[in-house]
């Protein structure tokens, strides 16, 4: 019987991988990753670096702040001289990078993610299409007559997905994955659309050269990924040659980012069905060449072996995700608190406060956002649902679809980002970043007082949302959420379990043995004489019918016995996977082979129960002895 660690233990395994002097380095360097892998803590950060901005635009410190932040930098070259403010650094190189990760995100999405399977993307997609057009016609009521004002009709139609998505972690296991997933496919959908908004309206009159160099570049990144290049290092020199075509034509530059993003090999170098074997055969070839008494400095073969082993592990890991994963907390801690610092800063001094709340622009910007985007997004869920052309996510309420829609009015970055572009004048600019910021607060604190109210009603039922699964490779959303679900189901109180189903589940699981065992005498010819490996197939075989049969599945029996009679040089085990798939398809295949969490949850339940039978047991007995 092989036995299965939880995860904890595999946690507290793999910590004595390092040697003790540096147990506490680790640890420290753990938090840090779990800290900078944070939604809500970048959330935090973001918002606080908003909250600075603020004060310091309407403090004594506001010019020397301003005059910092113009502050001209750049480089010469002979008679060429290239310049740029510390604000447009901020605005059009490092936001660069942050429309990088957000491609990567979005192509994630549409290789392996949510965006794959239409039927099920139709509902997040669409309800972001009614987010974008709902509040444009809003805007447009205000200001569809003013000619200064009327292009500015894109700033309240993108979501801000790092705050939106911050503000739903914060609810933790309260609300059902299903609403992550929606909210978060929807503000990718949203992104998407924001990025050709961007690229269509808001760019300046396009260089027709720079723009056919930008493509020349384009077509040399779609060659080096048809050519099967797995480095990042030609795709990001590439990319910074890519964003100086597109700086110089006219389109905004941040578009040189996704474009990259769509070129970056998702696949693996490494031929992942020979790697398993491969890896093995290094890992004992280590162990072979490994010698305790002497430095490891000396050991050059060692080295060499796990210098390999190691060089191809990396490798393994495709392109997209190694740079998504390295780009996070750079652009999360980095990229994204400097823009909010350097944009959120809305002066009321000298402002006059009556003309910024009769002017169209704010209301125009504010029901925008924080009306126009629930509005849109629910009406177009609710025509997508009652048309059948997809369904509610699974556990998911009118209710929950209503927060989500409320948190979707969450614009900040995005919304101040189009606002810049939009506005040639600071009045307005001002005027749309004002009305940004108090939409934004609003619907991200009525967005989680209603799902909060949501939650509430779901725990005095009883009721949590346990996110699981087998799939370490996630967006950092998603691994969040697993983290809240390991950490529900190790608090379990298996007392509290008023599920019928579980408990009898629980009870079955007991009553079985639970083990697979056999035992062949072999003789004096060992295995390879007397017709032992024929001894071995027929004890497999009995100990498979005996497993089967305690767990009631005597239909597959029969199955097994006939494929077997059929290809008598075939074994029990080599039968058995073919017979599952044949009667109960790939999925009930995967669930026998591949152990995932609801399994480790599952058997920590039923220890539990075992431990709490064997505590009342002996609290019996001293009440007898007593």
């Amino acid at each position: 019987m092989t036995e299965t660690k939880s995860p904890e233990a595999k946690s507290d395994k793999a910590k004595h991988i390092f040697i003790s002097e540096v147990q506490g380095h680790q640890a420290a360097y753990a938090k840090l990753l779990q800290f900078t892998h944070s939604s809500t803590k970048a959330a935090a950060i973001m918002l606080a670096a908003a909250i600075v901005a603020l004060i310091v635009a309407n403090s004594p410190l506001y010019e020397p702040f301003i005059h910092f932040w113009h502050t001209e930098v750049g480089f010469s070259f002979g008679d060429a001289e290239r310049d740029m403010s510390l604000a447009h650094i901020i605005n059009d190189i490092f936001m660069a990078v942050f429309f990088l990760l957000v491609g990567l995100e979005v192509k994630y999405e549409m290789t392996v993610g949510e965006l794959t399977n239409i039927r099920q993307a139709l509902l997040p997609i669409m309800a972001a299409v009614g987010g974008v057009l709902a509040p444009i016609v809003i805007y447009l009521i205000f200001n569809a007559s003013n000619p200064a004002t009327s292009h500015g009709w894109g700033v309240p139609t993108a979501t801000d997905i790092a705050f939106a998505l911050g503000i739903l972690a914060l609810l933790g296991n309260r609300v059902p994955g299903g609403v992550r997933v929606f909210l978060s496919t929807l503000a990718v959908a949203d992104d998407i659309i924001a990025i050709l908004v961007i690229a269509v309206f808001y760019g300046q009159s396009p260089s027709f050269l720079w723009l056919g160099l930008a493509a020349v570049v384009v077509v040399a990144l779609l060659l080096i990924n048809r050519a099967h290049v797995y480095s990042l290092y030609p795709y990001l020199l590439l990319g910074v040659v890519l964003w100086y075509c597109v700086f110089m034509s006219g389109v905004h530059s941040t578009i040189a980012g996704v474009l990259l993003a769509f070129t970056i090999p998702s696949g693996s170098r490494v031929n992942l069905h020979s790697f398993t074997q491969w890896s093995r055969n290094k890992v004992r070839e280590a162990k072979r060449t490994f010698k305790p008494e002497t430095p490891v400095i000396a050991q050059g073969e060692y080295i060499h072996t796990v210098k390999s082993l190691s060089r191809v592990a990396n490798q393994v890991i495709p392109p997209a995700t190694r740079l998504e994963h390295a780009l996070y907390p750079w652009v999360y801690f980095g990229v994204l608190p400097l823009f909010a610092l350097t944009n959120a800063d809305v002066s009321f001094a000298g402002m006059d406060m009556g003309l910024v709340f009769t002017d169209s622009v704010f209301y125009g910007v504010f029901l925008g956002l924080l009306l126009g985007k629930p509005i849109g997004i629910m009406l177009m869920s609710f025509i997508i649902i009652k048309t059948k052309l997809a369904n509610l996510p699974e556990n998911v309420n009118w209710g929950h679809m209503l927060g989500a829609s409320i948190l979707g009015g969450v614009g900040f970055t995005m919304a101040i980002f189009v606002a810049n572009l939009a506005f040639p004048d600071e009045m307005h600019i001002a005027t749309a970043k004002l009305g940004i910021l108090l939409a934004s607060a609003l619907a991200g604190v009525v967005g989680f007082v209603f799902l909060l109210m949501q939650a509430k009603g779901a725990q005095k039922r009883g009721v949590h949302y346990v996110a699981t699964s087998d799939n370490e490779n996630l967006q950092t959303a998603d691994r969040e959420a697993l983290r809240e679900g390991r950490k529900l189901l190790n608090n379990v109180n298996v007392g509290d379990i008023d599920d019928p189903e579980l408990l009898a589940r629980i009870e079955a699981s007991k009553r079985r043995s639970n083990v697979f065992h056999i035992t062949v005498d072999l003789g004096p010819t060992g295995l390879l004489g007397g017709g032992s490996m024929g001894d071995v197939r027929r004890a497999v075989m009995v100990e498979l019918e005996r497993v089967l049969r305690e767990e009631g599945r005597e239909d597959l029996v029969e199955k097994v016995r006939q494929e077997l009679r059929e290809d008598e040089d075939a074994s029990p085990f080599s039968v058995m996977p073919e017979v599952l798939r044949e009667t109960e398809g790939e999925e009930a295949l995967r669930r026998a082979v591949t152990r995932t969490e609801e399994d480790d949850a599952f058997e920590r339940l039923v220890w539990r129960t075992e431990e709490e039978a064997l505590r009342k047991e002996e609290q019996d007995v001293e009440g007898v002895s007593q």
